[in-house]
């Protein structure tokens, strides 16, 4: 099914978003979707994309009881996409778990049933978190906090959990609604060995 709203020529894009959208083409060698379908709007795009690098960005701290992991932050895209039923989102940052996580089965795993994944008892308490805040964001109290400590989280990365699921539940809808097709790229990347470094996907 064809997007609903048809993307921008890429060399009629303002300068800076021009700019950043070749930097992602040549990292890559594609332009995930999500680019040029949200530059129809170039104030949104700039406060999209600002927010996304400002949650799904952050420098790793190499403890692993300390800041999410890049993986564990599109586990946590992954999971509640699902959720969503976000086509675009799901398979778009299921790629990227994949290829952080050098496991060729975990996205679909997570998108399908994380409880039964491959992942570890942490993992499983921070999906437990996302998917309150995805589902029943009114319904989170003290022990939900209690759970994420009792393996490690602090209250610090429970709120990065909760934006990152926050986040892509605006970009979930933004994709559903507008039909956003997935790049054919995404399907296979991570599902075989292969040398260079993942695209973005957001």
């Amino acid at each position: 099914m064809p997007s609903r709203y048809p993307a921008p020529d890429i060399n009629d894009l303002p300068d800076d978003i021009k700019a950043k959208v070749l930097e992602v083409q040549e990292k890559a060698g594609f332009v995930p979707n999500v680019f040029l379908a949200l530059a129809r709007r170039p104030a949104e795009w700039r406060a999209f994309f600002a927010y996304h690098d400002a949650i799904m960005l952050k420098e790793e701290s190499g403890n692993p009881n300390g800041s999410l992991t890049k993986g564990e932050r599109e586990m946590i895209v992954t999971a509640t996409s699902a959720t969503n039923q976000c086509l675009y989102c799901v398979v778009a940052h299921g790629a990227l778990l994949r290829i952080y996580e050098k496991k060729p089965l975990v996205a679909d795993q997570v998108a399908v049933n994380y409880r039964k994944a491959d992942i570890t008892p942490r993992q499983r308490a921070m999906l437990d978190f996302a998917m309150k805040v995805c589902l029943q964001s009114g319904a989170i109290e003290d022990a939900d906090f209690e759970a994420l400590h009792a393996h490690g989280f602090d209250d610090e990365d429970a709120w990065d959990i909760a934006a990152i699921t926050a986040f892509f539940g605006l970009s979930n809808r933004m994709a559903s609604f507008s039909s956003m097709q997935p790049n054919p790229e995404f399907y296979l990347m991570g599902r075989v060995p292969k040398a260079g470094k993942p695209a973005s996907a957001t």
